[in-house]
């Protein structure tokens, strides 16, 4: 059994996108248990409407920043100016790399390191609003004005890394050594030297208050989730299927402790909340919920961003298309189960390729060529697609075992070698999905062009170990059913 991924018991088989590859299941500790990734990338947004709301109403607000940082530790960012002058309002002048961390502190943390924090005499380990320990959550987010798109990597916070001055450790014990500028440091060298401009820490407590603001929610929940952690004052009771999620609830789905692949599972149903909160962010009725908004960003969120800088990120978003946000996890596997620490291993090959594709770091021309070899050689005698060696995973949401069999036999008569069915999706899609799982746009695209039908998406929510999944809806059924007819 695995003892590292100490954030979350493993317990049954999680089913839909997170039970296709028979991993090991994974020890994990109870106490320390909870993924605040729920809208990391809205609450930036979120944010950004606030800085102008703040810009209006207030003359003399100063950046929200709670943390005192050293020069040096200013230095690990970019002090470049972002924001372009305009009389309106300000506007991104050039990409922008920001690093978000959600921050989980209880009691016990502060007392064992002599911090002075408010006590509560409520008889359990609870919750404290700092930012002194371990990231619970770690985002990587782009906003690229000049591509009109934003990118969202999410990096596990069990990733295995080299912190400087402490040796091999998981890379969410980052903030608890040295706050958001070692983290930064550390981030940007597993990321092969991208520049990080900016950072935002938020606390775990306004996560619940944010998503309250926002009006909750819309997610579908892979399974019946219920468990109680009476230590924690954690219950959680959520029914599987589309439903509406307040603040309270949102924290349930995130913090459930029964996965199979531990913090990758919740990185995962991380991105499905997120992207249902970006969309929820976006809505002109926001607008209206500022001030509750506002409380919450105010007592719960430390970053190093003017209101300026804020303003025109709310800009940005305002004009970026749902199709132009792009989340991907860190490539990566389990260490081996056997080892006394569980990690999660760095294909440093893969990050490359996402760093140059979705971050602009610059090309190391050799190894970009290895890599565009390995990932383009075609097999003898196949001509009409570029990637047969891609993984592709099929869940089908149609429920017809005809219409799952016609898309696999399409695709590996189209060429592609490692086609498989995964199970099935549990909710009727009415379009089909085709996920870069992987983070390969192009790879996805041409596997659309193959099928003829479906919206192309960036996520992580796919097959674990696929590069493109490819959910089956209502759209491929019918294109089936008047293909049949017309060959009768």
């Amino acid at each position: 059994m695995r003892k590292a991924y100490e954030s979350t018991p493993s317990g049954r088989k999680s089913t839909a996108q997170f039970n296709s590859v028979n991993y090991p299941h994974k020890k994990l500790n109870k106490g320390k248990a909870i993924l605040v990734g729920l809208g990391l990338a809205s609450i930036s947004l979120v944010s950004a409407v606030v800085g102008a709301f703040l810009a209006v109403t207030v003359s003399d607000v100063p950046p929200l920043k709670q943390a005192e940082l050293s020069q040096e530790e200013q230095q690990v960012f970019s002090g470049t100016d972002m924001v372009a002058a305009n009389l309106n309002l300000p506007e991104l002048k050039r990409p922008v790399n920001i690093l978000l961390l959600g921050i989980k502190v209880v009691r016990s943390d502060l007392e064992n390191k002599g911090i002075p924090f408010e006590k509560q005499n409520v008889g359990y380990d609870h919750l404290v609003n700092s930012f002194h320990g371990l990231s619970d959550s770690m985002l990587l987010l782009r906003f690229d004005p000049e591509k009109e798109k934003v990118s969202v990597l999410s990096i596990p916070r069990d990733t295995r890394v080299n912190i400087e001055g402490y040796g091999v450790r998981k890379i969410n014990h980052a903030n608890d050594y040295g706050g958001p500028a070692l983290t930064a440091k550390v981030a940007s060298e597993l990321l092969g030297g991208v520049k990080i401009d900016r950072y935002v820490r938020v606390n775990v407590q306004g996560v619940e208050k944010l998503i309250d603001a926002l009006g909750g929610v819309t997610v579908d929940v892979p399974k019946d989730m219920k468990y109680n952690d009476f230590s924690q004052h954690l219950y959680i009771d959520l029914k599987k299927g589309v439903q509406h999620l307040d603040g309270d609830k949102a924290l349930q789905f995130l913090r459930f402790r029964y996965d199979e692949y531990g913090d990758i599972s919740r990185v995962q149903r991380q991105q499905m909340l997120m992207r249902s909160a970006v969309e929820q962010t976006l809505k002109p009725a926001t607008i209206v919920k500022i001030p509750q908004i506002l409380s919450v960003i105010q007592s719960h969120l430390d970053t190093n961003l003017t209101v300026r800088e804020l303003m025109a990120l709310s800009n940005f978003a305002s004009k970026t298309d749902r199709s132009n946000i792009n989340m991907m996890m860190l490539p990566g596997d389990f260490n081996d189960p056997n080892e006394r620490v569980s990690y999660w291993l760095p294909n440093d090959s893969k990050i490359h390729n996402l760093m140059t594709q979705y971050f602009e770091l610059p090309k190391n021309d050799a190894d970009y060529a290895k890599l565009a070899n390995d990932r383009y050689a075609t097999l003898e005698g196949v001509s009409h697609i570029n990637t047969p060696r891609i993984k592709i995973s099929v869940q089908d949401s149609t429920n017809s075992q005809e219409a799952l069999q016609s898309s696999l036999d399409m695709l590996r008569e189209a060429g592609y070698r490692q086609v498989s069915a995964s199970q099935n999706w549990q909710e009727p899609l009415a379009r089909t999905r085709i996920i870069a799982q992987s983070g390969d746009h192009e790879a996805a695209a041409e596997v659309k062009s193959i099928l003829g039908l479906g919206e192309v998406v960036v996520e992580s929510t796919g097959v674990l170990n696929s590069d493109v999944t490819i959910q089956l809806g209502r759209d491929w059924k019918k294109q089936l059913n008047q293909s049949v007819s017309n060959e009768q």
